[in-house]
Formats: C-alpha cells, sequence, structure tokens
C-alpha cells in the first residue's frame, strides 16, 4: 500500500456543476466536491462556473486536496495536476470569491 503523504489524490474533472460543487472520477468512482471556502455572489455564478470550465476543461488531470465534510459533500481543494493552478485560488483572483479563507 503506497502512502501519499501530502494528502492529496488525483481524478479526472467530469463535470463542473456550479462555481463550487463539481464532479470528479477516478478508476473506481464519481464523487461530488465542494470547493473548499468558496461563497460565489449569485449574480456572479454563471461567469464564475464558466471560468472554472475554461481553466479545468471536462477530461483534465486534477488533485483533491481534502479539508472536510459538510452536509456528506466532500470540501476540498482542486488544484491542476501540475499544482501550478487551483480553483478557488482562481475565483479569488477574479474577485468571484466572497469568503475569506485560511489554508
Amino acid at each position: 500500500m503506497a502512502l501519499n503523504p501530502l494528502g492529496v489524490n488525483s481524478a479526472e474533472i467530469l463535470q463542473i456543476k456550479s462555481s463550487n460543487i463539481i464532479l470528479v472520477g477516478d478508476q473506481n468512482r464519481n464523487l461530488n466536491i465542494g470547493l473548499f471556502c468558496v461563497d460565489v455572489n449569485e449574480n456572479d455564478e454563471l461567469e464564475a462556473t464558466n471560468l472554472l470550465k475554461s481553466e479545468f476543461p471536462r477530461g483534465s488531470k486534477v488533485k483533491i486536496k481534502p479539508f472536510g465534510f459538510k452536509d456528506n459533500v466532500l470540501l476540498a481543494k482542486v488544484f491542476n495536476i501540475k499544482g501550478t493552478k487551483e480553483m478557488t485560488d482562481l475565483l479569488v483572483a477574479k474577485g468571484f470569491n466572497k469568503q475569506q479563507c485560511s489554508n
């Protein structure tokens, strides 16, 4: 059994459902993930979702860093496979995220 010291798992983007809910999958299962610390104003929802879709197209390999659960949904940060882009950071950089959180 291999242990990943960073607690980061690899998956593939199957669908970006909204600015804070994405569907990822690996070889065994599909999982809805709530983006950790994301709260987008409903007026910005479509634009924020489209930003995520453009930066993380369907089929993109991503790394998932879990932070816990809320309402039976895994809360996590989602990074591109190289670790150079993260979904929450993109939303913050474009001014879509109302919430301030510490990592």
